[in-house]
């Protein structure tokens, strides 16, 4: 056991004193804040150029005085003015950009143009958008002869927003989000696809690596074949484990103090007592009512959200993750090694990789369609194959999977690892000392009968 240890000791702190891990380490926390952050602030930044767009229609004045000013934009209706001309002159008189509105735009959806030099914003796109699509249904509306038309679309007008709430084991509600469930089921299954192929490749190419330096013939004289594989496994192992746990407390870290700078301090409190309230009474408290009122609606989106994110089962979320990396890798990292132990050159390795990268591959793919149905049977069977598991379970659980799925998802996963470590072993072990000959799967499976 003393010459394992030394291996993984020797493993570890080899790849933890590389460049390219500290950077890694360090920078992957900001990314994944700056996801979050970023668009917010994004939003919530008045600092906008200011644009001034020239409006010409073709012969109608249908649409004058529709398009409403707007602190970052102004709208200048010029009329009858030949638009080929307008479309050499408009910069030399100062405009960002021509609109021109074709007559035919009732039935014609496209007979509308924003001419520029730049790529105009989406948001004043659908702006404008937005503000001929009122005026058109209100002019067919008006077609209809209908005495008080706008009383009564004003009275009729209505807005809908399904708000998901989860009751948790003791009753309590909590208000959830499924654009958050769906960004942590992706988020979790792409992680985990890139994490366990990443480490396990580069169990391959270092034991493909002291293979062809013959500095494995050294090591072998002192201790087994089987130890030093598992030494090597285990090493990169921690080193995985180590960037994971580096990376969930800077996360944190990063997120607190973004929310401490963006949200007011009883943000939770507030949005927290509207929950309670809505479930309760139906309407929301008049006290936070006000309070929410007094935010900028670009900070009540966020503080919703984040409540949200707050209420996703990270316990549950974080637990499943290091056991299935832990399993996960363990069993591809032996099958990457039982590889790297087997070929004498890189070219060799391409045909047994495929093999290989189908069920990661393919579990990702499932993954994807798991966001949309977590339940579906589909979802379920390939959560607990334990080729696919690590990646389809970790898009479920944010879905809140039975905690009996995951116990017999992990089990599977953990035989499977043992029964696959002593295949790996036996080809490990007789690879790791054949050169110059070719070897096909044949050749592999009379090593595992030995």
């Amino acid at each position: 056991m003393s010459k394992i240890s030394t291996i993984i000791n020797r493993e570890y702190i080899t790849r933890v004193r590389k460049k390219s891990f500290i950077i890694m380490t360090l920078l992957a926390p900001v990314l994944f804040a700056a996801m979050v952050f970023v668009p917010v602030l994004i939003m919530s930044n008045d600092d906008k150029d200011f644009k001034k767009i020239a409006v010409v229609e073709d012969g109608t004045d249908l649409f004058k005085d529709v398009l409403k000013d707007r602190a970052d934009v102004t709208f200048e209706y010029l009329g009858d003015v030949d638009i080929n001309t307008m479309k050499s002159t408009y910069a030399e008189a100062g405009y960002y950009g021509v609109l021109y509105i074709s007559p035919v735009v009732v039935n014609v959806p496209e007979a509308v143009q924003l001419i520029s030099t730049k790529q105009p914003p989406m948001e004043l796109l659908q702006y404008i958008e937005r503000s001929l699509e009122k005026k058109i249904e209100d002019e067919k509306l008006a077609g209809y002869n209908i005495e008080n038309l706008d009383q009564i679309m004003k009275s009729i007008a209505t807005d809908v927003r399904v708000q998901t709430i989860r009751i948790d084991d003791k009753g309590e509600a909590k208000e959830t989000n499924t654009g958050i469930a769906m960004g942590l089921a992706y988020g979790g299954a792409l992680i985990m696809y890139m994490i366990v192929l990443l480490f396990g490749v580069q169990v391959m190419r270092g034991v493909f690596e002291e293979k062809n330096n013959r500095i494995v013939e050294v090591i072998i004289s002192s201790v087994k074949p089987f130890e030093l594989m598992m030494g090597k496994i285990i090493g990169i192992a921690l080193v995985g484990l180590t960037q994971f746990f580096v990376w969930i407390l800077l996360t944190v870290a990063i997120v607190m103090v973004g929310k401490s700078m963006i949200m007011p301090e009883n943000s939770t409190e507030i949005a927290q007592a509207m929950t309670q309230s809505v479930m309760q009474q139906g309407t929301a408290n008049d006290q936070a009512a006000e309070i929410m009122a007094s935010i900028p609606e670009e900070q009540q989106e966020f503080m919703k959200l984040f409540t949200s994110f707050m209420n996703v089962p990270w316990g549950l979320i974080l637990i499943s993750f290091l056991f299935y990396f832990v399993f996960g890798y363990l069993l591809y990292a032996s099958i990457f090694a039982a590889v790297g132990s087997a070929v004498d050159s890189e070219s060799d390795t391409q045909q047994f990789m495929f093999p290989i990268m189908l069920p990661i591959i393919l579990g990702l793919f499932v993954a994807m369609g798991t966001m949309e149905n977590p339940e579906s049977s589909l979802s379920f069977w390939f959560s607990m194959i334990p080729f696919t598991s690590p990646i389809v379970m970790m898009a479920r659980i944010p879905f809140d999977v039975p905690v009996w799925e995951v116990a017999l998802s992990i089990a599977i996963l953990a035989a499977t690892f043992v029964g696959f470590v002593y295949i790996a072993g036996k080809i490990y072990r007789v690879g790791i000392l054949m050169y110059g000959k070719k070897v096909t799967y044949k050749e592999m499976w009379k090593w595992i009968r030995y």
